[in-house]
């Protein structure tokens, strides 16, 4: 039942077009999540900052170009992104992730999977900083050394992972 909640207001939000409904819909999220909405509020702005201002400056260029206003799409497309983020990370802080995905055995193998990869990728990076922080006495000297090789370690594991998981998802039929 939660499933169909949640597909609803997402298709629903999904299909406003104007800025005023997605403005009074972001306010109606606002007031439900009103204790939370500082905290989610920077996990959104954190997530979607670098993809929004590729976008926007991008758009800007454009209708520097073709000279046009690029104000009202700006602040729609900016909106909505927002919108629909802050949406999806209220609902999943209120939700069981897992549970939520309990209606597919194989969407709740995947999310097993992806969840199992995030907790051992975090787990290995805090370990990476921590050790780092412990043996080097100039940070900024050896910080783009330490990104670039960490950057290099879990791009080799991630593309070594993802050949082990596939086998293992065809060894047990998952592809059929």
């Amino acid at each position: 039942m939660i499933q169909i909640f949640f597909v609803f207001c997402f298709f629903l939000f999904l299909n406003l077009r104007e800025i005023e409904y997605i403005l009074v819909a972001l306010m109606i999220l606002f007031l439900i999540s009103f204790r939370d909405f500082f905290k989610i509020s920077k996990k959104v702005i954190k997530s979607i900052f670098l993809f929004n201002l590729g976008v926007s400056v991008g758009y800007v260029i454009m209708a520097f170009i073709k000279n046009f206003s690029p104000l009202k799409y700006l602040l729609y497309i900016n909106l909505k992104v927002f919108l629909m983020t802050y949406f999806v990370f209220y609902f999943f802080s209120k939700v069981d992730v897992v549970r939520f995905f309990s209606f597919s055995k194989e969407l709740s193998y995947l999310l097993t999977i992806t969840l199992s990869q995030i907790y051992s990728y975090k787990k290995t990076f805090i370990d990476f900083r921590d050790a780092f922080r412990a043996r080097v006495v100039s940070l900024r000297d050896k910080e783009k050394q330490f990104i670039v090789r960490t950057f290099n370690f879990f791009l080799k594991k991630a593309l070594k992972d993802s050949k082990e998981r596939s086998l293992a998802m065809k060894a047990r039929g998952f592809f059929e």
